[in-house]
C-alpha cells in the first residue's frame, strides 16, 4: 500500500469563531447551526452564502464528497426563504437528484432543519405514495424534491397546473451535476428546466452542486446554456492523503487443479485459472476489508453477484457473520436501503459491492476504503468513488484495485501482450493524481431525447403548434443544433402513417397521434433512457428485485442474486414473476448495459507509460512484472515507432493511441473503402489486410477531405441505441449517431499522423 503526502488542506480545520458569512445567515437558521454542534462553516459554504443571500446569479458549486455542498446551497437559500415574504403560491425551492434513495437522504438531512424553521419539505418520486403527492399539490409551498423522471411526469399529467405550482419558485438546485453534463437525462432535465421558466414566464436562478471537474465553466455552460453569467465556485479542501494499491492477477488459459484455500502470495496468484484467480481476489478483500465500513466497485452486475456471493462463502466457511452485501439498481429497494442502513451504522461493520449506485452523493456515512474490480473506465468515476473513503479529518482515502490479465501463450493475440487492462488502470489513476478530469462529452443532437420531449410538450399542452414547440424546444432549449429543416424531419418521422406518435389538427396544431397516447400513458414514458422489460424475482412471497426477461431461465435453472444462491422453483411468463429457493449452486445472470467510453487523453496516457520507465510504488510485484512484460513486448513490437502490426498476409492491428469515439471512427472509415475493421479494446482496430494494402488505405484517407460522418454512421451495426430511436427513420438514425459517436474531422490528419509514425 503506498501512501502519498496530503496537499496540507484538510476538509475540516480546528475549531474557530464563525465567521462573517456566518453572520450574514438568518437567526433562527443561526441557531440551528449551533445547535448541530457546528464547531465551523466548510470553506465552500464560506464562498456560498454570500453569493447566494444577494443577487439571483446562477451558481455551480463544486467540491469533493462529504466537502458540506449540500448545506452550501440550502443554509442560505433556506435563510433568504425565512427572511422573505412569499409573493406568490408555489414551491419554494426545486431540488432535482438523479438517484430516488438521494432525495430520501437529502430529505432525511433536510427535515430537521426546514422543520425548526417551519418551511414544509416535500420528496416526490415513483417510491413516494400518491396521497403524499397530493397532500403537496394541494398545498405547494417550501422545499420540492425530485428526480428528473418525477419532474417529467408532473409536466405531462399536470401540465395545466405547472404555472401555480412553480410561480413561487426563487431556486432550483440540481445535484450531482457532473453526472448529468450531455447525457440523455442531463439533456431531459435542462430541457424542462427551460420548459419550467416557459410557464411561469420568468427566469428561476439556478445552483448546480458538483464533483469538482478539469473544467468547472463547462458545468457553468452545461447550467444555463449560452449565458456568461454563471458563477463557478471551489472548494479549498481538495487536498488529504491517498493510500493506493494495484495488484496484478495473471489468468491460466487452462485452470489448474490448486487448494482453494492456498494463501494467495504474489507468485501464487500467478499459478491461477479464472474462478481461482477470482477467489484470490474475494480473498484478498476478506482479509483486508473484514470488521469496517467499505465499498466494493465492479462495473458489472453479474460481478457485483459473484464477489458477493464469494465473500459471504467465505465468511460462512470462517464461522463468522456475514458482513458482505451486493448492491446494484436490479435488488429491491428495501434491500439496498437494507445495505445502506447498515453502511451508516457505527455497529454493524459491513462492505457493500455494488456499480455506480454508490458512487453518488447518498450518506452511508464514514467509509474505511475502497475497492475497484477491474480497471475504471473515466477518471471522474475513479475520483468520485475515492472521494467516498478518508472523509473525516486526519484518515486517508484508500483504494484497492484488482485486474486480471490473461496469460500469453503461443498463438495469443499481440495485444494481449501488451497487459491493456494494466495499463489502462496505471493511466487512470496517474491522471486521476494529476488532478485531471473527463469534460462532459461532445454536443450531440440527442434526437431520441427530443422524441420524447416533442411528446411531452404535446401532452403538457394538450396540443401545440410546431412553431411554439420549435421555438420552446429548439430555439429557447437544449436542442439548439436542431434547425428547422431537421426539425421538421423529425416530426414527419414521428407522423408516419404506420406508427403515428404525432398528427396535425386542420388548425395546424400538432397532437399526439394513437401510438403517441399510448407511449405517454405507459408509465416507462418519463424515463429518456432504456428500461428493458423485467421478471420480479421472488422468495418466499419477499421481493429480491428483478431481472431481464431476455435473461436466459427455466425452472430447475441456479443463479446467484442478492449475493445468494438460488434454485428456479417457478416461472409465470404472464406475470413475469420468478419464483426460487435457496440452493447450493448458481451462476451468476447476465445484464445489459455499457460500461462507458474511454477519453482520448486516456489513451494518449497509456501510450506514455507504455515509453516511460518510471514504475509506480502503488504497483504490486505480479502489477511490476505485467507493467514490465507490457513494456518490454510494446518495444519488441515495434510500437514505440510504428503504429501498425501485421500479423500475416491477411491480418492488421492499428494502435492509434485515441479514445473509444475515435478509434471506433477509424474502423468506420476504414470500413467505407473497402476493408474489413473493427475497434476492440478502446484504442485497437483490427484489419483484415496486409500491410501494404492497409498503408494504401491510410494514404487515401490522409490525401482526401474529410469523409461524410453520416455515411460513415450508416455502418455502424446498432444505430438504435437509445430509448426513441426506433421513431426515427434510418437517415435521421445516422444524423443521430454521427453527432454523438463519429469524429469525422480528425481522419485525415490522424491518417498522416499514422503512416508517418510507422516504418513501412
Amino acid at each position: 500500500m503506498t501512501s502519498l503526502p496530503a496537499s496540507g488542506s484538510d476538509t475540516k480545520q480546528p475549531p474557530r469563531r464563525f465567521s462573517s458569512s456566518f453572520e450574514l445567515l438568518a437567526r433562527p437558521v443561526q441557531q440551528w447551526i449551533w445547535r448541530s454542534g457546528w464547531n465551523q462553516l466548510r470553506d465552500i459554504q464560506e464562498q456560498a452564502i454570500p453569493l447566494l443571500l444577494a443577487g439571483d446569479d446562477d451558481l455551480v458549486i463544486a467540491a469533493p464528497t462529504a466537502a458540506g455542498k449540500t448545506e452550501a446551497a440550502f443554509i442560505p437559500l433556506l435563510s433568504r426563504l425565512v427572511s422573505s415574504k412569499r409573493a406568490a403560491r408555489g414551491f419554494d425551492i426545486v431540488y432535482v437528484s438523479p438517484l430516488k434513495a438521494l432525495i430520501n437522504d437529502q430529505f432525511r438531512r433536510l427535515e430537521e432543519l426546514c422543520e425548526s424553521l417551519e418551511i414544509p419539505v416535500h420528496k416526490w418520486h415513483g417510491d413516494v405514495s400518491s396521497v403524499a403527492k397530493s397532500r403537496a399539490v394541494k398545498d405547494p409551498q417550501g422545499v420540492l424534491l425530485i428526480t428528473p423522471e418525477s419532474l417529467e411526469a408532473m409536466f405531462v399529467r399536470r401540465g395545466l397546473e405547472i404555472p401555480n405550482l412553480f410561480a413561487a419558485a426563487s431556486c432550483v438546485v440540481v445535484d450531482e451535476l457532473h453526472s448529468m453534463l450531455d447525457t440523455e437525462r442531463g439533456v431531459q432535465l435542462r430541457s424542462l428546466l427551460n420548459r419550467m421558466e416557459i410557464s411561469v414566464r420568468r427566469r428561476v436562478r439556478r445552483v448546480g452542486l458538483s464533483a469538482t471537474l478539469g473544467d468547472m465553466h463547462l458545468a457553468g455552460a452545461y447550467l444555463r446554456p449560452g449565458s456568461e453569467g454563471v458563477k463557478v465556485i471551489r472548494s479549498a479542501a481538495e487536498g488529504q492523503e491517498i493510500k493506493l494499491l494495484l495488484k496484478g492477477y495473471l489468468v491460466k488459459r487452462v485452470s489448474r487443479s490448486m487448494d482453494d484455500d492456498a494463501p494467495d502470495g504474489e507468485e501464487g496468484d500467478r499459478d491461477r485459472g479464472p474462478v481461482s484467480t477470482e477467489r484470490s481476489i474475494a480473498a484478498h478483500i476478506f482479509r483486508n476489508l473484514r470488521g469496517q465500513q467499505n465499498l466494493v466497485f465492479a462495473d458489472r452486475r453479474q460481478v457485483v453477484e459473484l464477489y458477493a456471493d464469494s465473500l459471504r462463502e467465505l465468511s460462512e466457511k470462517a464461522h463468522l457473520p456475514n458482513e458482505f452485501y451486493a448492491h446494484h439498481s436490479n435488488l429491491a429497494r428495501q434491500h439496498r436501503e437494507f445495505v445502506e442502513n447498515r453502511l451508516r451504522s457505527a455497529y454493524e461493520p459491513t462492505t457493500a459491492v455494488c456499480t455506480s449506485t454508490l458512487e453518488l452523493g447518498i450518506d452511508i456515512g464514514e467509509v474505511a476504503s475502497i475497492a475497484q474490480i477491474g480497471p475504471p473506465y473515466s477518471v471522474s468515476s475513479a475520483r468520485q468513488r475515492l472521494g467516498r473513503s478518508g472523509r473525516r479529518m486526519g484518515r486517508a482515502a484508500v483504494m484497492r484495485t484488482y485486474v486480471q490479465e490473461t496469460e500469453v501463450e503461443a498463438g495469443s493475440h499481440p495485444v494481449d501482450e501488451l497487459r491493456l487492462r494494466l495499463v489502462r488502470s496505471i493511466a487512470i489513476i496517474e491522471l486521476l493524481l494529476e488532478g485531471w478530469c473527463e469534460p462532459p462529452e461532445r454536443d450531440a443532437l440527442h434526437l431520441s431525447t427530443f422524441v420524447q420531449q416533442i411528446l411531452s410538450f404535446i401532452a403538457e399542452r394538450g396540443g401545440a403548434s410546431a412553431r411554439t414547440v420549435f421555438d420552446a424546444l429548439c430555439r429557447r432549449g437544449p436542442f439548439s443544433a436542431v434547425k428547422s429543416q431537421l426539425f421538421a424531419r423529425v416530426l414527419r418521422s414521428m407522423g408516419r402513417e404506420d406508427q403515428p406518435l404525432v398528427e396535425q389538427a386542420a388548425d395546424g396544431t400538432l397532437l399526439l397521434g394513437a401510438r403517441g397516447e399510448q407511449i405517454v400513458e405507459h408509465y416507462t414514458f418519463y424515463a429518456v433512457f432504456g428500461t428493458p422489460e423485467e421478471y420480479r424475482v421472488m422468495a418466499g412471497g419477499r421481493v429480491l428485485g428483478t431481472l431481464p426477461v431476455d435473461f436466459a431461465v427455466v425452472q430447475g435453472s441456479t443463479i446467484i442474486f442478492a449475493g445468494k444462491r438460488w434454485r428456479v422453483t417457478g416461472l409465470d411468463p404472464s406475470a413475469k414473476v420468478i419464483e426460487v429457493t435457496p440452493d447450493p449452486t448458481g451462476q451468476p445472470p447476465r445484464f445489459s448495459g455499457s460500461p462507458g467510453l474511454l477519453h482520448d487523453r486516456v489513451a494518449e496516457k497509456m501510450r506514455g507509460i507504455y515509453k516511460g520507465n518510471s514504475v509506480p510504488a502503488y504497483l504490486d510485484a505480479t502489477a511490476r512484472q505485467l507493467l514490465a512484460e507490457g513494456r518490454t513486448n510494446y518495444r519488441l513490437r515495434g510500437l514505440d515507432h510504428t503504429s501498425v502490426l501485421g500479423l500475416g498476409e491477411s491480418q492488421a492491428v492499428i494502435l492509434a493511441w485515441r479514445g473509444t469515439i475515435a478509434t471506433e471512427t477509424l474502423a468506420l472509415a476504414l470500413t467505407a473503402i473497402g476493408f474489413k475493421a473493427s475497434a476492440h479494446d478502446h484504442v485497437v482496430v483490427e484489419v483484415r489486410s496486409d500491410v501494404g494494402t492497409l498503408q494504401r488505405g491510410l494514404r487515401a484517407l490522409a490525401s482526401r477531405g474529410a469523409p461524410d460522418p453520416v455515411q460513415l454512421a450508416s455502418l455502424m451495426r446498432n444505430l438504435e441505441r437509445e430509448k426513441y430511436h426506433r421513431y426515427l427513420s434510418p437517415d435521421l438514425q445516422c444524423i443521430d449517431a454521427a453527432s454523438a459517436r463519429v469524429v469525422a474531422e480528425i481522419l485525415p490528419a490522424l491518417a498522416r499522423e499514422l503512416l508517418t509514425q510507422s516504418a513501412w
